[in-house]
């Protein structure tokens, strides 16, 4: 191969390095909702993660699309769990059959 070719694919290793970083940064980010998201969002936190560290890939190492693809499916998952979690606790307001809140203009008194 001549030098431009190795020049192209050290290019495209590192720019697919570095969205790899990125998505993993913003799964790892997820982390503090994981008490909330249950087994599944566990499941595929965890699991990207491992999937990302592990030697044992789809595609050799240099490559990071299989990595990058992982990691944004997990990503996606969870933003899905959050968003069904956000609007299963939060019923919308003004709704006729939203529950009052008993809590709501009571002040607790602590000493």
């Amino acid at each position: 191969m001549s030098r431009e070719a190795w020049v192209v694919v050290g290019v495209v290793a590192v720019v697919t390095l570095v969205g790899a970083v990125v998505l993993a940064v913003r799964v790892i980010r997820t982390r503090r909702l994981l008490g909330t998201l249950g087994v599944s969002g566990k499941v595929a936190f965890y699991g990207a993660l491992l999937y990302t560290v592990l030697p044992i890939d789809l595609l050799p190492d240099p490559i990071y699309l299989d990595d990058m693809a992982v990691l944004t499916g997990a990503l996606l998952y969870l933003g899905r769990l959050v968003r069904q979690r956000r609007a299963a606790d939060r019923p919308l307001t003004g709704a006729p059959d939203a529950p009052a809140d008993p809590a709501r203009g009571q002040r607790r008194h602590v000493p």
